[in-house]
Parts: structure tokens; C-alpha cells; sequence
């Protein structure tokens, strides 16, 4: 296993991805909950330390819905039975993860959370270089938003206990296999003490 690069926190944001009703519910609700527990207890240290929390959600207004074409497998269907409305409480950020001001926030309409939203540029905006990935789905959101990120130059650290999929087998391929050649893989427990060797530094 190799050694987790040090992080510095002003140039560094976690990401927390897709943690919504209706994406949680396609979890067993003990690991929904124990995710969630993970996932606040990350976003606290990384806010101490001094870094950037970001909140990524899946929300489509009419004119989204409107722009997805029959050819597009995976969100085509979305568009045909208006799934997922952006003002739908089943899309809204749980109530222990919501954001807090200094927080970027930002909604999308596919898998990653760069392509079609404009956290990229909010991210260099504050000369972030190192992103902590967590979220629903690993084989969705967090699959593509490390493939995408990685094109772009970011260091990428992919949170194993932050990160949660329906398919237990796709999850265990995806962190053993997928990732690893694009990211450093830690749990909650390792970036909390890389967050607190910064602060000893």
C-alpha cells in the first residue's frame, strides 16, 4: 500500500457527492446511516483544518429533462418519467450534511460532478489542487468525477468508507481494481490523521 500524500488543507476540498434521499435509499438503511455518520465526521475535520467542503447534488429542471436525447442509456429514462426535480425534498442535501456558508455548492444533471456544472472553476477560483472524493454511487458519481478530475491534473484521494454502491461486488472491484490507478485510496480514519499531521507541521 503506498504512503497517502500530505495534505495541505488550504489547497485541498472534499467532495460530497449525490448524498441525497433519493440516491441514499438505494442503500441498505444501516450503511445509509453509517455513511452519513462517516461522511459528517469527515466534513467536520476538513473544515477545521481549513479546507474546502463541496456539496454536489443530481437535480433537472424542465429544460434538462428537456435537453436529455433517447440516446443517452442512463439518464434517458430520468427524462421520460421526470425523475428527479431539483426542488424535490428527495434530491435536498440530509440535514447533517448540509452546507454551511464557505461551502461551495453546486447541482448536476449527469454522472460527474465537473462536466456539467461549473465546479471546476470554482475550485481553481481558490487554487485547489487535491480533491477528497466521496459519495453515491461508486460505480456512478464518484467513478466519473475521479476519471474526469484525474484528466485534469487534480491529486485525488478516494475516501473507501466515504464512498458506498448498491452492488457490493461492483464496490470491492471499483476500490481494489478501478481506482487505485487514478487516486490514493484512504478511509475517514487516515485523512483525519493527514488533516491533524498538517496542523502538528
Amino acid at each position: 500500500m503506498t504512503t497517502a500524500p500530505v495534505l495541505d488543507p488550504a489547497r485541498t476540498a472534499l467532495l460530497v457527492m449525490d448524498c441525497q434521499p433519493a440516491i441514499l435509499a438505494g442503500l441498505a438503511e444501516d450503511g445509509r446511516e453509517a455513511l452519513i455518520g462517516r461522511l459528517e465526521g469527515a466534513v467536520g475535520a476538513v473544515r477545521a483544518a481549513g479546507g474546502t467542503v463541496a456539496h454536489v447534488r443530481v437535480g433537472f429542471t424542465e429544460a434538462d429533462w428537456a435537453a436529455i436525447p433517447d440516446t443517452n442509456r442512463a439518464f434517458a429514462a430520468v427524462a421520460r418519467h421526470r425523475a428527479l426535480h431539483h426542488e424535490d425534498p428527495a434530491t435536498a442535501f440530509p440535514p447533517r450534511l448540509a452546507p454551511r456558508d464557505g461551502d461551495l455548492v453546486v447541482r448536476k444533471t449527469r454522472f460527474g460532478a465537473l462536466s456539467t456544472t461549473d465546479l471546476d472553476r470554482l475550485l481553481r477560483e481558490r487554487g485547489i489542487t487535491t480533491l477528497v472524493v466521496s459519495g453515491v454511487s461508486t460505480s456512478g458519481v464518484v467513478l466519473s468525477t475521479v476519471l474526469d478530475a484525474a484528466d485534469r491534473d487534480y491529486r485525488l484521494l478516494v475516501l473507501s468508507d466515504g464512498v458506498a454502491d448498491p452492488d457490493p461486488d461492483v464496490q470491492d472491484v471499483l476500490l481494489r481494481r478501478v481506482l487505485p490507478s487514478r487516486a490514493q485510496v484512504l478511509d475517514t480514519a487516515a485523512l483525519r490523521a493527514l488533516l491533524r499531521s498538517d496542523d502538528r507541521a
